[in-house]
């Protein structure tokens, strides 16, 4: 019982000596205060810088750039602020410098993706194949650009869904840019009765395209004879949209060919298959049979 006695008194002197002596004392308390000046004026400003680079270079260049300024800056000042307080503390950087060298190697040795990745989300800015708010199409992937970063490209799919892709995969793999250009034309495959007169389904398409209000007339709608099909005649009309009202011309002008077919008496024919014994050969016989009904005892 002395033994415990002695020992709890010296654990509580030691806490009154830490206490009074250290965290009351004046040098810990200015210190203690400079550091929270330090973090109150440099955390602000460290949010204020990162969204001033993030504007001005979205502005004057591209939104990405302005993203990847934004985290330059932010990380930058976050270092510096974290390298001002520890020498503040009196803590040496020499062997926290010595050791990050040393993992900096390892994880180099250990991290030959990432790295790849990094030099490829370079390539990608520098090129600037697609920017933020792109529609682009990545193998079976298509949606909106959400972000251009170092190791991977955020895209949110037409569906929202959030899908990352290694910045690596996208420099080997072919990218189609949707929106890279102001216009893109739709191709819309019509397909018409052996029976019709061509030059009439001609003025009725040409007719469409010119009243349709997300189409362009310059460039001009084009109609192309495309192919003579098994069941029909198959013809594109090539028309022009802004690129922000593709899918409203998609939409509408499928619907209005449709009206206007069935308005105008145009039959726009089902796959069928006929069959033909040629002109020297006796036709096929067709024989049509009686479908008998079995009574229940028959079935038995």
């Amino acid at each position: 019982m002395q033994t415990d006695s002695t020992s709890t008194a010296v654990q509580n002197n030691f806490l009154n000596d830490l206490n009074l002596d250290t965290f009351l004392s004046e040098e810990y308390l200015a210190l203690s205060i400079k550091i929270a000046i330090i973090l109150a004026l440099g955390l602000p400003l460290l949010f204020i810088l990162r969204g001033w680079a993030r504007s001005f270079f979205s502005k004057k260049y591209a939104t990405h750039y302005g993203m990847l300024a934004g985290k330059i800056v932010f990380y930058v000042g976050l270092i510096i602020l974290v390298v001002t307080v520890l020498g503040q503390l009196g803590i040496s950087l020499a062997p926290l410098l010595g050791a990050a060298g040393i993992l900096g190697v390892a994880l180099g040795f250990a991290s030959q993706t990432s790295v790849s990745n990094i030099i490829s989300g370079f390539f990608l800015i520098a090129e600037q194949p697609f920017k933020v708010d792109d529609i682009i199409s990545v193998g079976n992937t298509s949606g909106f650009v959400l972000s251009i970063d170092m190791l991977s490209v955020k895209i949110r799919t037409f569906d929202n869904r959030f899908v990352r892709i290694p910045n690596e995969m996208i420099i080997k793999t072919e990218v189609i840019n949707n929106t890279k250009f102001p216009i893109r034309r739709f191709n819309c495959s019509v397909s018409v009765a052996y029976k019709e007169d061509i030059g009439k389904v001609r003025e009725i398409l040409m007719d469409v395209a010119d009243k349709n209000e997300y189409a362009l007339s310059e460039p001009a709608p084009l109609i192309i004879f495309d192919m003579f099909g098994a069941s029909s005649i198959d013809l594109l009309l090539l028309v022009w949209a802004p690129k922000d009202e593709y899918i409203q011309l998609k939409n509408t002008i499928n619907e209005e060919v449709k009206a206007r077919f069935d308005k105008e008496g145009i039959e726009i024919p089902f796959p069928h298959v006929s069959l033909y014994s040629g002109s020297a050969s006796k036709a096929i016989p067709v024989e049509v049979s009686e479908v008998k009904q079995l009574s229940d005892t028959e079935k038995g």
